[in-house]
């Protein structure tokens, strides 16, 4: 079943010159989306990741994976 309230990607990803110089970061912070993935691929849980990154919604980060 698909859920209905997905975010579009717009939601997620913010991709501007003026924040952190271009480099994708998740919408309405300067959170690098790469941090996320630094942090899963240390092996830390997605809730160490947002607990400091406190800006970013588990809701953000729960869509971006379910994009891949």
């Amino acid at each position: 079943m698909v859920n209905q309230k997905s975010m579009n990607i717009s939601q997620i990803i913010t991709i501007a010159p003026d924040i952190q110089s271009g480099e994708p970061v998740f919408t309405h912070t300067r959170v690098p989306v790469k941090n996320l993935f630094d942090y899963l691929k240390a092996g830390d849980t997605l809730e160490e990741f947002l607990h400091d990154s406190p800006s970013v919604k588990k809701e953000q980060v729960v869509e971006l994976l379910a994009f891949l």
